[in-house]
């Protein structure tokens, strides 16, 4: 478990890292700016960072339902090695989403207005600047988008339902709290970090008109 929330935490310091050193830098100047080559970096690796995330908590998921309805056989079930591979995995495929949506998003043309409707370069802000067709890129960002939500959130909801059931047959009200405080802290997370992509991520179309119909509190200039 403590493998685990380490990786996490380096993952959550490492989005944020992504992000707040350039809204600082911004929050002292008149003119909030980030260069192009800065703003498609960020894009790759906040993206990065969404995908982490969603693994992560999906293994942790794993892991908590076989540490509490496998107990006696965690040891075999959730070897070093398989955890290192998972944690590994996840951090390839990150990069490789990463890459792949943000070499898409900048090959769009953008002939128009340079400033984005957002605080941080985002592809949802970026679809709403680009002059040329943006269907094949809302289709892929949809697509994968809601394949790593679903996947992933399918494995946190497989992973919870057996638990549940694991804890509902503990006759000690003491070990039903224990077990159920201990998943309590990652259940909310998970909910939180889900429940806001679905919304954000899915419906880039949806998010593309809003952003385009409705007045920014903040914007940046690339």
């Amino acid at each position: 478990m403590y493998f685990f929330l380490c990786h996490l935490a380096f993952v959550d310091f490492y989005g944020t890292s992504a992000i707040t050193p350039n809204i600082l830098v911004n929050s002292l100047r008149e003119i909030k700016s980030v260069s192009f080559y800065a703003c498609a970096t960020q894009v790759c690796c906040f993206i990065a960072f969404s995908v982490w995330e969603l693994l992560m908590l999906s293994v942790m998921a794993y892991d908590r339902y076989v540490a509490i309805c496998n107990p006696l056989l965690y040891a075999v079930l959730m070897p070093r090695k398989l955890c290192i591979q998972m944690v590994a995995s996840s951090y390839i495929y990150g990069v490789t989403v990463g890459l792949v949506q943000a070499v898409v998003t900048f090959r769009m043309s953008f002939c128009g207005s340079n400033v984005i409707n957002q605080f941080y370069c985002d592809d949802v802000p970026l679809i709403a600047l680009a002059c040329s067709g943006t269907q094949v890129k809302e289709l892929m960002l949809g697509i994968i988008a809601g394949f790593n939500v679903f996947c992933s959130l399918i494995i946190v909801l497989i992973s919870y339902v057996f638990i549940v059931f694991a804890v509902l047959r503990i006759r000690s009200a003491a070990g039903r709290q224990k077990d159920f405080s201990t998943c309590a802290s990652h259940l909310l997370s998970t909910t939180v970090y889900y429940g806001t992509l679905i919304l954000c991520t899915c419906s880039p179309s949806q998010a593309t008109h809003w952003i385009k119909t409705n007045l920014p509190r903040s914007s940046t200039q690339w």
